[in-house]
């Protein structure tokens, strides 16, 4: 297959995720930040025909909270239980600034996170809102755009000499009494912060289940999910093998140059892939999967994709087709789903035929508007 370098099928895939069941804590916290609003789940019938499937549909998270990103749903649920460990609890709130009232005395306080871009910034816009300071760690080569994206926000950021995984070696330096970091990825001794990050991530399939069953429609057949660290991949682990009957195939999709969830299970236990780490699919471009997500990673997926950059451009412009914005982490899902399904083997495997009814997430919008005109061949929002 043209640009996809390996898949691998995963024998020990279960239909029921280890741990607890997710429930709606986190929603019910997102709903009280300002411009809280479920973002869109697209049908997108033209996709659909083209790989010869029944339904599609792509859960548009181009804007969230007024970024162009998911990743403030993870970072504000981690930023606020955080917090709430760090002072003992807070009293009953319903604002957002009746919450960072509480912090007073507890200031002057910083919030430290690495990045590849959406993470960092969604951190830096929670402690603008909190009243706080923001320290982000981006590796090498980010483009100027997500730097001053999170500079945006009132942050500093500093560039760090080498990948993602030294970028958070970098924060994780930062802790202490008055700097908590926040981190979506794990290591030994620092596994909560990113439990709550994924627990965050929740939010987007409690949408996914409300608008289908407001549409009178089923649950999805067939869900493909970025991976990176594994923190949005735990999530949809969790959330459709925990009760979501019958359960969907799932398959994780990764940059064939940082794909370290893929080498992990080829290896059977966690591995780093060194770098660089250079793909466009920058919010993927991760070296060493988190513990904490691992043990839902490894078991909700039937399958994990690596996948070639020039793969990611064409999910770009098939969305742009269907009328979806997507960079190029957002557009992995689609382009996994058109080089996968494009295999006789693969949709056998997968039990995929025209009825099947599948879900993708763009999970960012046109984070990068100059490298988004060079491949789409137009401007963000100009058809």
């Amino acid at each position: 297959m043209l640009g996809m370098t390996r898949i691998h099928w995963n024998p020990q895939a279960t239909s029921d995720a280890p741990g607890p069941a997710p429930d709606r804590a986190p929603l019910g916290y997102h709903r009280r930040l300002p411009g809280y609003e479920a973002s869109p789940l697209r049908d997108a019938p033209s996709l659909a025909a083209e790989l010869d499937l029944g339904r599609l549909w792509v859960k548009d998270e181009s804007s969230r909270l007024g970024l162009p990103s998911f990743k403030i749903l993870g970072a504000s649920w981690g930023v606020y239980r955080a917090l709430e460990e760090h002072i003992g609890g807070f009293e009953e709130w319903s604002r957002l600034d009746e919450l960072a009232a509480q912090l007073g005395r507890r200031r002057p306080l910083t919030l430290a996170a690495a990045t590849d871009g959406n993470h960092g910034r969604a951190v830096a816009r929670m402690a603008q809102l909190l009243g706080l300071e923001a320290r982000i760690f981006v590796p090498a080569g980010t483009a100027a755009a997500r730097i001053e994206g999170i500079e945006s926000e009132g942050a500093s950021c500093e560039v760090v000499d080498g990948s993602y995984d030294d970028a958070v070696a970098r924060s994780a330096r930062e802790a202490g009494d008055r700097c908590l970091v926040i981190s979506d990825t794990s290591w030994p001794g620092y596994e909560d912060v990113p439990r709550w990050v994924i627990e965050g991530y929740s939010t987007i399939f409690w949408e996914i289940d409300d608008q289908l069953s407001e549409r009178g429609d089923a649950a999805p057949d067939l869900v493909v999910i970025q991976i990176g660290v594994g923190a949005l991949a735990a999530a949809a682990a969790r959330h459709f093998r925990s009760g979501v009957r019958p359960s969907p195939r799932m398959v994780g999709v990764e940059p064939e140059a940082s794909a370290c969830v893929l080498a992990s299970m080829e290896a059977g236990r966690l591995v780093t892939i060194p770098g660089p780490h250079d793909s466009i699919m920058v919010g993927l471009n991760c070296g060493t999967p988190s513990v904490v997500a691992w043990p839902l990673v490894s078991r909700g997926f039937d399958a994990y994709v690596a996948l070639a950059d020039e793969r990611a451009g064409e999910g770009m412009r098939a969305l742009a087709r269907a009328g979806v914005i997507s960079g190029e982490t957002g557009a992995a899902g689609i382009a996994c789903l058109l080089e996968l399904l494009n295999e006789r083997d693969a949709r056998a495997r997968l039990g995929i035929d025209r009825n099947t009814a599948a879900l993708v997430l763009s999970t960012e919008g046109a984070t990068d508007p100059a490298a988004y005109e060079a491949i789409v061949g137009a401007r963000p929002g100009v058809p």
